[in-house]
């Protein structure tokens, strides 16, 4: 591969006559952990979904370890390594984690799907206690920890997390942040979009801040924590 793992470029996306993405450019590369910032209708969720194809793009592109994914479907993303784990979690709540678990690997011809399983139970304790039971039983941090578990299940080359310490209590984002660095760590690519700004740019190798559609800043994590316009706007 040369070139980043994912190129955006000049990314537009309308609903009807609303421009929720304008001339959008951004880059993560293999192995990073990207985090886009922005304020609440920025259109970060709507960026996470064009890169994994849930929704179309009206112009610029999208390439994928060198694939253009302007005609590729969500089915096809998924397959060709990229996973999306969404706000709100989108767990299936009547069925068991277990197969919320095995419908995360559903694009996969391989034999080691369970194998796989029992590698999200060991990562998440809870989950293999809960593993018979109706995933909408769970809780708050149980249920994204599924969410988060479901999407590795793909053996994703890229991660897309959309809000995953929206609702928790402290000590669960904690934990969930604590499965993101170890991710980083085993080398999983991770483009995340956090509330939590500070707690985002911590666990990053550099940052995007969105604003109302457009890209106004990216750099090094480092300095955008430093950076005096982050700092007012998104770090209190």
């Amino acid at each position: 591969m040369s070139g980043p793992l994912l190129d955006v470029r000049n990314l537009c996306v309308r609903y009807g006559g609303i421009c929720a993405l304008e001339g959008v450019d951004l880059t993560v590369e293999a192995g990073e952990v990207v985090a886009l910032l922005g304020a609440n209708g920025a259109g970060k969720t709507t960026l996470l979904r064009a890169i994994s194809r849930i929704v179309e793009t009206d112009d610029g592109s999208i390439h994928f370890d060198g694939t253009d994914l302007g005609r590729v479907g969500a089915p096809k993303a998924v397959a060709l390594g990229i996973a999306h784990s969404p706000e709100g979690r989108r767990v299936l709540a009547r069925q068991s984690v277990r197969d919320n678990l095995l419908l995360g690997a559903w694009t996969r011809r391989d034999n080691d799907v369970a194998a796989d399983v029992d590698v999200a139970f060991t990562r998440f304790p809870r989950l293999k206690e809960r593993a018979d039971q109706p995933a909408g039983s769970l809780s708050g941090g149980e249920q994204q920890m599924l969410a988060i578990a479901r999407a590795l299940m793909s053996r994703p080359r890229l991660l897309l997390l959309d809000e995953p310490s929206l609702g928790l209590a402290p000590k669960l984002v904690r934990e969930i942040f604590a499965i993101i660095a170890e991710l980083h760590e085993s080398g999983v690519t991770i483009l995340l979009v956090e509330q939590n700004a500070s707690l985002a740019l911590q666990h990053a190798d550099r940052g995007y801040v969105l604003d109302a559609g457009r890209m106004t800043l990216t750099g090094p994590a480092a300095e955008l924590i430093a950076d005096e316009r982050v700092r007012q706007a998104y770090l209190g």
